[in-house]
């Protein structure tokens, strides 16, 4: 999808999920052929002409000013991830502001950093959700068999894993967030990068392997995943619970650490896990 018809669909999507009552406009009755608001509604709301609003939704609006931005996410009730995305796509329409990414690299640090964190299970995550490392502990974590053949078949993303490898889907017992939650954080990192193809490839082949990506992917919701928690399966410890803080590594590049509340049965899972994880080594 071109950038025009990405922000087009993104502006209609959030039009569609707000009821005009809700905005404080007056329905009087009448029958409305499209749902949430139309657009004259949003432009009103939003303190500027409709044609400039539809220019705008149509993408033809090149140099809207970030004042508008904010004025049309303050009228659609974007949350602060939303509003950035919505720049972002604003951005992406004029093709001076489409830059092709270069290489993935990790310095030296950020490796010694991840290998030292062995009572963690942590890796290193980059564009696309592309995993640039991780440490024996997440590695079993998430299944270390899966993890290896990603490796072998250059599939070594978190997106890809969730949504294609059955092993790594029957880890995480609440799947369904685990999957929202991907797919959100990466129609973000989709509107930071929309000039690399490797992007674009990548959600193609997840929109043609996998039925739950198409779905999810057409919600269009986008969120900055910074901290949480999931529910794990273990074939060997059971179920336990993590949760996970994020922490900006470098530009493009984060480090994604798990923990689990110290004296709870969890934790006593992660400390036998991480102690399988020593004896194998």
């Amino acid at each position: 999808m071109d950038g025009r018809a990405e922000l087009g669909e993104y502006l209609r999507s959030r039009r569609a999920r707000i009821k005009p009552e809700d905005a404080g406009l007056q329905r009087y009755g009448e029958r409305r052929r499209v749902p949430g608001l139309r657009r004259e509604e949003l432009a009103q709301l939003a303190g500027v002409s409709v044609d400039y609003y539809v220019r705008f939704e149509q993408g033809k609006g090149d140099g809207v000013s970030d004042a508008i931005i904010d004025a049309v996410a303050g009228a659609l009730k974007l949350s602060e991830a939303e509003t950035a995305h919505l720049h972002n796509l604003a951005r992406a329409v004029n093709p001076r502001h489409v830059a092709v990414p270069g290489r993935q690299e990790l310095r030296p640090g950020q490796r010694q950093l991840l290998d030292a964190m062995g009572d963690s299970p942590a890796y290193l995550v980059g564009r696309r959700t592309d995993m640039l490392a991780w440490n024996p502990l997440y590695a079993e974590l998430l299944g270390a068999g899966s993890l290896h053949e990603a490796g072998l078949r250059g599939r070594q993303n978190t997106a890809w894993l969730v949504f294609c490898d059955e092993e790594v889907r029957g880890r995480y017992v609440n799947w369904e967030t685990k999957a929202q939650n991907v797919v959100a954080y990466l129609r973000m990192d989709h509107g930071r990068h929309p000039g690399d193809p490797a992007f674009a490839a990548l959600i193609e082949e997840l929109t043609e392997r996998s039925a739950d990506f198409r779905r999810l992917w057409a919600g269009y919701e986008v969120a900055d995943r910074t901290h949480g928690g999931y529910r794990m399966r273990h074939p060997v410890v059971g179920e336990f619970t993590v949760g996970f803080e994020s922490f900006r590594a470098s530009n493009d590049v984060s480090l994604i650490a798990y923990t689990a509340e110290p004296g709870t049965a969890s934790a006593d899972a992660l400390r036998h896990l991480t102690k399988l994880v020593r004896e194998a080594a």
